[in-house]
């Protein structure tokens, strides 16, 4: 699903700013907030404004906004000072995956040491 918003879907409400989120990042594309239950010192969410299902609804058509995704990325990095000792930025897509909000999202984790995937 991508369209402009969807009612149902409480990132697309995050997003509109309805739902009083305190945004670390924000343009016109793109908003990051603290996570309300931090897997890391620093767990910050960011999500396209528009709504994107997840990793599978993105297109060549979102090049633009993926960049826009991975500069905030980096902005928030920059930060909260983990630009430097390192961090993790990932996204899930399906429920096996842990995807729980399906409205594309990327979690930027850092501040503490992070152990290995898989």
């Amino acid at each position: 699903m991508t369209s402009p918003a969807d009612q149902d879907c409480i990132f697309c409400r995050v997003a509109a700013g309805s739902l009083g989120a305190t945004f670390v990042y924000e343009s016109d594309n793109v908003v990051a907030f603290d996570d309300l239950e931090p897997r890391a010192e620093t767990h910050v969410l960011i999500i396209p404004r528009r709504h994107l299902s997840s990793a599978t609804a993105v297109t060549r058509a979102d090049d633009v906004l993926l960049g826009e995704l991975f500069e905030a990325a980096t902005s928030v990095a920059r930060d909260r000072g983990i630009d430097r000792s390192g961090f993790r930025l990932l996204t899930n897509h399906g429920e096996d995956a842990g995807h729980s909000v399906f409205h594309l999202h990327f979690h930027l984790l850092g501040g503490n040491r992070l152990g290995p995937l898989g």
